[in-house]
């Protein structure tokens, strides 16, 4: 497949044409950013892992019948996807009281909820991601109330799945950011990442956090959380 121009740049990773118009490449790149980018640095390794460990997952899911963008990897830092209009719905999934929870509700950083919770937030940088409710997301046209089901059952279907998978490597899958994106003929399938910078992933025993929160809280050893949890995932795949 041969490699065309890049088609675009965001914070981690760039995207580039190929001669299939259904097919892109997507190359990941060590940039970090925070705090809806005004927070911004280079770990390490990081777009090695981030491709690695999305591939990984993306291809376990697809194994229970989640449809993904997944198509071949290229390189250490280049994968053959499919093609998607990416929804402007991001979709986060939380099991344990954690950032953005925990600080706009005024509790305490890891209470496990009875229940898996969801929310959705307008994939929008200009206006700093706003969180939606269902209804915002149906008066915005972002998706159909057919859709939005969708995308519900698919969000929580992953949860039970990497919870599950998680447990087995000795990680307790906090919480984790979806993205979604439909197919030239409207099918919807999980697109963009699931990685450290998606994810928030606690080492079971001891509770360290082994992803982007420590880079976002200057909490050092960054990069060796990344490798922890990439070697971890690898031993169980």
């Amino acid at each position: 497949m041969e490699k065309g121009q890049e088609i675009y740049e965001g914070k981690a990773k760039k995207l580039y044409s190929t001669t299939n118009p259904e097919l892109i490449i997507v190359c990941y790149k060590d940039d970090a950013t925070a705090f809806n980018g005004l927070k911004k640095g280079t770990i390490l390794g990081k777009g090695i892992i981030n491709n690695k460990m999305s591939n990984l997952l993306m291809q376990h899911l697809e194994k229970i019948g989640i449809p993904t963008q997944f198509v071949r990897e290229l390189n250490d830092r280049e994968t053959l996807v499919k093609k998607v209009r990416i929804i402007a719905l991001e979709v986060i999934v939380r099991n344990i009281a954690a950032g953005s929870f925990a600080k706009h509700y005024g509790v305490e950083e890891g209470i496990v909820f009875e229940h898996p919770t969801i929310e959705f937030s307008y994939k929008n940088d200009a206006l700093g991601d706003p969180l939606l409710n269902e209804e915002h997301a149906l008066a915005l046209k972002l998706v159909s109330k057919e859709e939005l089901a969708l995308i519900k059952k698919y969000s929580f279907k992953i949860n039970d799945v990497l919870k599950a998978f998680w447990k087995e490597c000795a990680v307790t899958l906090v919480d984790f950011k979806l993205e979604f994106g439909k197919l030239t003929d409207g099918t919807i399938i999980l697109a963009d990442e699931i990685s450290p910078d998606t994810s928030r992933l606690w080492d079971s025993k001891t509770g360290e956090k082994l992803d982007k929160d420590r880079f976002r809280f200057d909490l050092g050893r960054v990069e060796e959380a990344y490798a922890e949890i990439f070697k971890r995932l690898e031993a169980h795949t």
